[in-house]
């Protein structure tokens, strides 16, 4: 069983920064496409990043400021958040087809986790 487990969200200040985690299970994460999404209040999920085999696609508000990385031996991904924006705040959620791609991108994944709140404010 697929299970995708976020953590790591939190309240920063404007220009601060996260590190955001999501740990996997039911699969292996090498070669396995996986996005971040994020859901603001009022507004619909907007994809934020997937990354799969050295491809990533960004959402051009978070180029530049948002990383991914993946440590595979501990099935576990990362999105690293820098000069964090007040339009920033969201649930943030890892997302993933379990598929070797990014096809999913931006936001139509199959397994969900059940998302962090991030929340940038002053």
């Amino acid at each position: 069983q697929v299970q995708l487990v976020e953590s790591g969200g939190g309240l920063v200040q404007p220009g601060g920064s996260l590190r955001l985690s999501c740990v996997a299970s039911g699969f292996t994460l090498d070669n396995t496409g996986i996005g971040w999404v994020r859901q603001a209040p009022g507004k619909e999920r907007e994809g934020v990043l997937c990354n799969n085999d050295g491809l990533t696609y960004y959402q051009p508000s978070v180029k530049g400021r948002f990383t991914m990385s993946r440590d595979d031996a501990k099935n576990t991904v990362y999105l690293q958040m820098n000069n964090l924006k007040p339009e920033d705040t969201a649930v943030y959620y890892c997302a993933t087809d379990a598929r070797g791609s990014c096809s999913a991108w931006p936001i139509n994944y199959h397994y969900w986790g059940q998302g962090t709140q991030v929340t940038v404010s002053s």
